[in-house]
C-alpha cells in the first residue's frame, strides 16, 4: 500500500472527488526536491483564482523555496516542534492577510471585514493545497513559528498579518530514511506522526439539520 492509499480518508469518505480523497499532510519531504518558478506560479495562481468578498482578494504570500534568502531568514523563526521537518520541503509559503488600510495608499484600501478576509486567506490556502496535491505534491500547514519575529526579519508591513505556513514538496519514502544524514534534521516523531491513523469527526457532530444541536441525517 502507497503512503496515498494509507493515509486516504476512510471509511464513508471513498465517495470524495480527486484532489481531495488523497491530501494528507506529510511531515517527512524529500530534502533534495525542487520546485520549479512555473510550478510555483501554479501553485499562486490557484490562491489568485479563490473567492472573496467583494473580490477584496486580501490574501498575500511569501514565497520562500528552500535555499533562498527567505527561507534562510525564515528557518530560525519556527518553533522546535517545526524547526526539523519544514526545512526540508521544497517551498514554504507564509500566509498573510491584510488587515486594513496601507497607509501610504499602494495596497487597496483595505479589507471591509477583517473577519471575512481572514475567511478568504482560508479558502485561498486551501486551492494551493488542492493544486498542490493535483500537480503529485502534498502540503502541510503549520502554526508554529514566531510571527512577529517572521514580520520583522521578512520586512512585512504592520496591516499584513500572518497567519500560517504552508509546507509544500513530496514525501520522502521510508526506505529512504537511512540516506539523511544528521545535519537533514529527520526527527523519529515526525515519522511516527505520519503513522498514525487519520480520524475526523462524525458527520452527527459537526452538521445540524432543522435546529442547532440535531444531527442532519441523509
Amino acid at each position: 500500500m502507497s503512503a496515498d492509499e494509507q493515509h486516504a480518508p476512510r471509511p464513508e469518505a471513498e465517495t470524495l472527488a480527486e484532489p481531495l480523497r488523497s491530501r494528507w499532510s506529510p511531515s517527512v519531504f524529500d530534502p533534495h526536491h525542487e520546485l520549479s518558478s512555473a510550478d510555483i506560479e501554479v501553485l499562486l495562481r490557484a490562491a489568485q483564482w479563490a473567492p472573496s468578498a467583494g473580490n477584496s482578494q486580501p490574501w498575500r504570500y511569501l514565497v520562500a523555496p528552500r535555499g533562498s534568502a527567505a527561507h534562510d531568514l525564515l528557518v530560525p523563526t519556527l518553533t522546535r516542534g517545526n524547526a526539523g521537518w519544514v526545512p526540508r520541503a521544497s517551498l514554504v509559503l507564509l500566509a498573510g492577510v491584510q488587515v486594513a488600510a496601507d497607509p501610504e495608499g499602494r495596497d487597496g484600501s483595505g479589507p471591509k471585514s477583517v473577519d471575512h478576509a481572514r475567511h478568504d486567506l482560508g479558502q485561498a490556502s486551501a486551492h494551493i493545497t488542492l493544486q498542490a496535491r493535483a500537480m503529485g505534491l502534498h502540503t502541510h500547514q503549520f502554526a508554529g513559528f514566531d510571527r512577529q519575529a517572521a514580520a520583522s526579519v521578512l520586512g512585512v508591513p504592520s496591516y499584513v498579518e500572518l497567519m500560517t505556513g504552508i509546507a509544500i514538496g513530496v514525501p520522502l519514502a521510508e526506505s529512504a530514511d537511512e540516506g539523511l544524514a544528521a545535519g537533514d534534521g529527520l526527527i523519529g516523531s515526525d515519522r511516527a506522526r505520519e503513522r498514525r491513523g487519520r480520524e475526523r469527526r462524525p458527520l452527527t457532530e459537526i452538521a445540524f439539520g432543522g435546529r442547532w444541536g440535531e444531527p442532519w441525517t441523509s
